[in-house]
């Protein structure tokens, strides 16, 4: 193993290899403008993007604590990909129909982004080779196939189910024992994209402040160190740092993701490994890993290190405990033996915005002009592309320039869910749950038989996951 030091936190290694922007002028003092959105991640400059070509004569003013990209939108793991929080939660609400329509309007998203980009002349090194997940023991097998049985009556029809063999074909992950495929998946660099989005919104005329905290979001009003903005509508795009807003300690909970990436691989351990299709990977356990192999053939792998810390804080600039390190590379090399050798160039974390029903919302508040989009426990690669257009649309019927539409429509618009226990009940459960999946992963190892592990059905019974 090569003794060359790997770099932990300093945001994210996309970041490292893209290097950081130059700083955008802070907020100059009190203003008024037509929207203002709280939060410069994908969620906020793809609503500014969009209502701004939608009304280009509309005053949009993005206010961004630190830079634009900071949060999971510069640290995510690059998969554009058609998964959605709590989709089945809304078939129960809505009906079986309604989260259809939800998910075939995320399937389409995929395609949006990756149209859009293209367009806006953004190079965010995208791969749409769609998203491959294997099982490994016969319980995650089991739920391998009710997953992709329920994917297909959700309307996936195009996915695709195989078995070992033709996984192995695809990706020798060791020990795979079958795996579900769906197209509707892309592989990207998170900072080259949240970059050209940032450079595209700004080129369209919209005013993006940087180094501008809010700390508190109020109707018609958005308050920072440096002054008010008013606006008629004023827009929440904070996700995992929405706990930092005045009276939202409870509202949702950022939960840790952390991340590992490799040096470049030299092709002979390509040749062992595929993945020629360059699919985003991940897998069925309860801890689960995500993966991609990069446009400069790194591995980029990662999961659930440490992931609550006490009081709804988050981290300082990605800084990554070593523990979680070392188990992220040991998961690596188990899933990938021809690895051992390699070295890692980076660590790194995240938060992402977790609702207490964990179920991804989209609200705007006609009486007050407050709206708000995340709660995607993830996902938000795409979603956030899709909270944004039906943020657009919501805006627009508002403001008596457009009726419904189809977004407006979709059972995730305007759902109300509870807020988190007080501490110390939410690091308690958290750090619970999280040990509950981690003893029921490794009881699932070494058990043969297809079912899910009782410890990890009462784990999502107390979390609410279902």
């Amino acid at each position: 193993m090569s003794t060359v030091s790997t770099v932990v936190g300093g945001i994210s290694f996309w970041y490292a290899q893209e290097g950081t922007p130059a700083p955008r002028e802070p907020l100059p003092g009190d203003t008024s403008v037509d929207v203002c959105i709280v939060g410069g991640g994908y969620t906020g400059l793809w609503t500014a993007y969009y209502l701004k070509k939608a009304v280009p004569f509309l005053n949009i003013t993005v206010l961004e604590a630190k830079f634009c990209g900071y949060g999971a939108s510069g640290r995510n793991g690059g998969w554009l990909y058609n998964g959605i929080a709590g989709r089945d939660r809304y078939a129960k609400l809505h009906g079986h129909e309604a989260a259809v329509r939800l998910q075939k309007a995320m399937n389409e998203t995929v395609g949006e982004v990756v149209r859009t980009a293209a367009e806006e002349k953004i190079d965010a090194d995208i791969h749409q080779g769609g998203v491959l997940e294997v099982a490994h023991t016969p319980a995650q097998l089991a739920r391998l196939k009710d997953f992709h049985s329920v994917e297909i009556a959700f309307g996936e029809s195009d996915r695709v189910l195989r078995g070992a063999r033709e996984t192995a074909e695809r990706v020798q992950v060791t020990g795979a024992v079958g795996s579900t495929w769906t197209p509707h998946g892309a592989r990207l660099h998170p900072a080259k994209l949240v970059k050209g989005l940032a450079d595209a919104v700004e080129a369209l005329g919209v005013t993006i402040h940087e180094s501008t905290p809010v700390t508190e979001i109020k109707p018609k009003h958005a308050v920072t160190p440096y002054g008010t903005v008013r606006a008629p509508y004023v827009l929440r795009c904070t996700e995992g740092f929405t706990a930092s807003l005045k009276g939202q300690k409870r509202t949702w909970l950022p939960m840790n993701s952390s991340m590992i990436v490799t040096e470049p691989l030299p092709a002979r351990i390509w040749d062992a490994i595929g993945w020629e299709g360059r699919e985003t990977l991940g897998d069925m356990a309860h801890a689960y890993f995500y993966a991609q192999r990069t446009a400069d053939d790194r591995i980029a792998l990662g999961g659930r290190g440490y992931p609550y810390r006490f009081g709804s804080a988050t981290d300082n600039d990605g800084r990554t405990q070593p523990a979680t390190v070392t188990a992220l590379r040991d998961l690596m090399v188990r899933l990938f033996p021809v690895t051992a050798g390699v070295h890692v160039d980076h660590a790194w974390s995240g938060v992402l915005g977790v609702p207490r029903d964990w179920c991804a919302t989209v609200t705007l508040d006609r009486s007050t002009g407050l709206g708000y989009a995340g709660g995607y426990v993830g996902s938000g690669v795409a979603t956030a592309n899709l909270a944004a257009r039906t943020l657009r649309d919501l805006i627009q019927q508002d403001s008596g320039q457009a009726g419904p539409t189809d977004l407006t429509t979709l059972p995730w618009v305007n759902h109300k869910v509870r807020r988190w226990e007080p501490e110390p009940l939410r690091w308690l459960g958290v750090h619970g749950m999280y040990a509950a999946y981690r003893a029921a992963d490794r009881r699932e190892t070494t058990s043969p038989r297809p079912g899910t592990d009782p410890i990890a059905k009462i784990a999502d019974r107390i979390a609410g996951r279902h």
